[in-house]
């Protein structure tokens, strides 16, 4: 972006990144219109960023399975983050997330603003057959996006399912 002119640079984005975090299209996204090339976050995405610009750099993808093994390596939980979230385009078919179960998954995000009601049933009597826990978020990334944070909250009782499994760190319940 900055060899075709726009004032963009390193060490501009990651000025605005929390510490200990890594830098996305979010940041990038604010540093234009920090920049004054664009007047809001959603405008850099339709413009510049989206996934069909020249600008845009797809990131490696980790095969699920391979995921799943790490996250246990490491003592971590492995928890499906949103499967039909529909506004956002693709969703996870109910047979992918039970093959996944297979392979060591724990959990699966019910309760997050892109899921209606009905998917919501849905994922919740999928969890209980295949014996995956259940959780919420609002999937809050930051001023920048208006749902607010904790618009959607995991149970005490998956919190503590989750964190009997875990092993890599200590979590606090309660």
């Amino acid at each position: 972006m900055a060899a075709d002119g726009y004032p963009v640079d390193a060490d501009t984005v990651l000025a605005l990144l929390p510490e200990e975090s890594s830098a996305g299209r979010p940041h990038l996204a604010r540093a234009l219109v920090t920049a004054g090339v664009v007047g809001s976050v959603n405008e850099a995405f339709a413009t510049l960023l989206h996934n069909g610009s020249p600008y845009y750099v797809p990131k490696a993808d980790t095969p699920i399975g391979t995921a799943i093994a790490m996250l246990r390596a490491a003592g971590g939980v492995p928890v499906f983050a949103h499967p039909l979230a529909r506004r956002r385009g693709r969703v996870v078919e109910p047979s992918v997330i039970v093959e996944l179960a297979t392979a060591g998954l724990a959990g699966v995000e019910v309760d997050h603003p892109d899921h209606s009601a009905e998917d919501r049933d849905l994922l919740r009597g999928l969890a209980a057959d295949v014996g995956l826990f259940t959780t919420g978020s609002s999937d809050y990334h930051g001023t920048n996006k208006s749902t607010p944070l904790a618009a959607e909250t995991t149970a005490e009782d998956a919190l503590a399912a989750l964190a009997e499994q875990a092993t890599g760190a200590e979590i606090l319940v309660g």
